[in-house]
């Protein structure tokens, strides 16, 4: 195919670029001599998504863990609380780490020091001797998981094409489910085969895979541009795209926006606060921690907890605590193939009013029925009905919105503030747990988290723009011009209308 002029400048300014830069001549890398590039693509998304299992099982498994746990240290509520929520101290600090970790040493080789990470994690917390110690290993598997839900996304997203990175990043967040489901799985049915301690330990199996699977995985391209490695980016990029036109075309467009950015780069974190980037990271800082103030992870760890503290058999209620895990994973499904059709705002609007009103019914519940003989099934189908409403509703869009509404500028500060801002409300709500329902009993404790949700509702309802349907530099903007939050969108609007009908 001939190029045009334009193409012709844009190909010699790439070759120009040094020992790093390559010819356009490069063909498809050896990689790919066995996959076609689709395959290869989709094999790197599905081995970089371990991560995301790693995620669900680790915070998962302590649900049915911490009977077990409790009964060998002795552990009082409080204790519990501790051992529970050391995993999610780890948490924030990975987040806030990894993003910068993975600017330095790239993409690809932030993931596999996760999965090392995470292997360690997992086999000290089996091998943890007291509770001191076990929460040490905890904090340790907490790095690994908030590096992943910093990293992973972002590492999926650079490689994929614009028309499939939805799809793609989305299996990230289908394998948090997978994984929390096979927590809630093993927690149900192997209590009496495995003890607690090879509940963690064979979480190691799966890091494992994760960290020798991205070995011959490809970099970010984008990464390696902004490293001035032209010529591995175009390797890269020829691992997980079919043409070379693809090719040069969007390595032409990474380069650009590369310049740009590189023109006009941040000073550092002081640009957070630049008045016209405020509504941005109130919206997106305040989704985070409803995301998890709601409390869904809450309900995760200590379904078992609660429901045997209220009178259910053990085997009632690890059986209830799989069926939580079974709602989120299809909820998570359902709300990712939907939420482009529907709307980020609205998607949740509609169901928050649900989840607000199942935990109002299921503290009146337990406020009844104290032991869980005379309404036990109202009680699971409230709780149920509460894992409908949430995970298909604000769980959807809390990683999602994080990605959407931050300007370019500040994007990877504000994503690690916003990861760190969300597994830091899960560590205040998890941490506080036992000791709330301990003051208010279980009943009260719902009608806190109703109460909560009620809050996020009308936070979202007055400050959370709707982002479906319009591009990242749409919202950008609408921030510059003062039509960010929903009653500036709707004046915007209405005064489009009114041109319309007078034109």
């Amino acid at each position: 195919m001939t190029q045009t002029n334009e193409e012709k400048r844009e190909t010699l300014s790439e070759t120009r670029g040094g020992e790093n830069s390559a010819p356009a001549t490069v063909e498809n890398s050896d990689n790919n001599n066995f996959l076609s590039a689709d395959a290869f693509l989709l094999t790197a998304t599905g081995i970089a998504a371990i991560a995301g299992f790693l995620y669900g099982y680790d915070t998962g498994i302590i649900s049915g863990a911490l009977l077990q746990i409790t009964h060998d240290f002795s552990l009082s509520n409080h204790a519990q609380e501790l051992v529970t929520s050391a995993i999610l101290v780890g948490a924030v600090i990975g987040a806030l780490c990894c993003g910068k970790l993975s600017s330095v040493m790239g993409r690809r080789y932030t993931v596999m020091t996760v999965a090392a990470i995470f292997a360690v994690g997992v086999i000290g917390s089996g091998l943890s001797a007291s509770a001191f110690w076990l929460g040490m290993a905890r904090i340790v598997l907490g790095f690994a998981v908030g590096g992943a839900s910093q990293i992973v996304p972002v590492y999926i997203a650079e490689l994929a094409p614009p028309e499939k990175r939805g799809r793609l990043v989305t299996f990230f967040n289908i394998s948090i489910g997978i994984g929390i489901l096979t927590a809630g799985l093993v927690g149900a049915f192997m209590q009496d085969i495995w003890s607690w301690r090879v509940m963690f330990s064979v979480a190691a199996i799966p890091a494992l895979i994760l960290l020798v699977g991205m070995f011959p995985m490809p970099e970010s391209p984008r990464w390696l541009v902004g490293q001035k490695r032209t010529k591995e980016a175009r390797i890269a990029l020829n691992m997980v795209r079919e043409t070379d036109r693809e090719v040069r075309h969007e390595l032409r467009n990474i380069q650009k926006v590369h310049d740009k950015v590189e023109r006009k780069s941040v000073a550092g974190w002081k640009d957070l606060k630049q008045p016209w980037m405020r509504p941005a990271l109130i919206a997106g800082l305040g989704v985070a921690a409803f995301t998890q103030l709601s409390g869904i992870e809450m309900m995760i760890y200590y379904t078992p907890t609660f429901l045997t503290d209220a009178g259910f058999s053990r085997a009632a209620a690890l059986h209830s605590a799989l069926g939580v895990a079974v709602i989120y994973l299809v909820m998570t499904v359902i709300g990712k193939l939907v939420v482009d059709h529907v709307g980020r705002r609205t998607l949740t609007l509609w169901m928050m009013p649900g989840a607000v009103i199942s935990l109002f019914l299921l503290g009146l519940m337990f406020m009844l029925d104290s032991k869980g003989q005379q309404y036990g099934w109202l009680i699971v189908t409230c709780l149920f009905a509460f894992m409908v409403f949430n995970s298909g509703g604000i769980q959807v869009i809390g990683w999602l919105l994080g990605s959407e509404v931050y300007p370019m500028g500040i994007r990877e500060k504000a994503t690690s503030l916003h990861a760190a801002t969300l597994w830091g409300s899960n560590l205040l709500l998890t941490a506080t747990a036992l000791s709330l329902v301990g003051i208010l009993g279980i009943g009260g404790a719902m009608w806190f988290y109703a109460l909560l949700n009620l809050l996020g509702f009308l936070f979202i309802f007055f400050l959370v723009p709707e982002t479906k349907g319009r591009s990242l530099e749409e919202i950008e903007t609408s921030l510059k011009e003062g039509r960010f939050y929903p009653r500036q969108q709707n004046k915007t609007q209405k005064g489009m209308k009114q041109v319309d009908e007078i034109a």
